[in-house]
C-alpha cells in the first residue's frame, strides 16, 4: 500500500516535499495537453494566477525558463531583457524532454533536469497563491510564489505582451 501513496508524486512534487514547502495538487483526466486557458476552465480558475512553464534559448546559446499567466503571450523582446541577451527564441518541443525532463503540456519550473535562470512574470506578485504544471499533463500545483523560489531561484520580470483592449459588450 505504502507504494500507491507515492503513485500521483512527480518529480517536482518530491523537490517541493524534500524542502518542506507546503503545496496543495490538482490531478485531472484530459486528452492530450489541453491548453493553459482550458486547464483553467476545467479547474474552475482564474486564468491570470495559472501559469505556464515556457522554455527558451537565447542567443548565447544559453537556456532561460519563464512562467506567465496561460491567456498571455511572452514579449520575446522582453523577455530577452530580463534574461540579459540580445534575442532569445522558443525551443522546439522535441527538445523539451531531452532538455528539461518534461513534455509539452506537463513543463514544470521546479525539478527540470538542470537548474535554468527562471523569471516569473510580475503579476504573479498579485495573489496569494499560483497554479502551474506540477511536471506531468493533467498534474497542477498551487503554491505561494515566495514558497516557489526557495526551490527555485528567480526573479520577477514584466514579460507579457500588451494586452488587447477589451470592448465592453452593447
Amino acid at each position: 500500500m505504502a507504494k500507491q501513496a507515492h503513485d500521483h508524486k512527480t518529480n517536482a512534487m518530491r523537490v517541493l516535499d524534500a524542502a518542506n514547502v507546503a503545496y496543495d495538487f490538482r490531478m485531472f483526466d484530459c486528452e492530450g495537453a489541453p491548453s493553459g486557458v482550458e486547464v483553467a476552465a476545467m479547474l474552475g480558475l482564474d486564468p491570470d494566477r495559472v501559469f505556464k512553464t515556457l522554455v527558451t534559448q537565447g542567443k548565447s546559446g544559453g537556456f532561460y525558463v519563464f512562467m506567465i499567466p496561460v491567456a498571455a503571450e511572452l514579449d520575446l523582446k522582453k523577455a530577452a531583457s530580463a534574461a540579459g541577451e540580445k534575442a532569445i527564441h522558443m525551443i522546439k518541443s522535441r527538445e523539451l524532454l531531452p532538455l528539461t525532463g518534461y513534455v509539452h503540456g506537463g513543463c514544470s519550473p521546479i525539478g527540470m533536469k538542470k537548474l535554468f535562470p527562471t523569471f516569473v512574470d510580475e503579476t504573479a506578485q498579485l495573489f496569494e497563491r499560483i497554479m502551474f504544471s506540477g511536471g506531468r499533463i493533467g498534474c497542477q500545483v498551487e503554491l505561494a510564489p515566495d514558497d516557489l523560489g526557495s526551490v527555485v531561484p528567480y526573479e520577477y520580470a514584466d514579460l507579457t505582451s500588451e494586452p488587447l483592449p477589451r470592448h465592453p459588450s452593447r
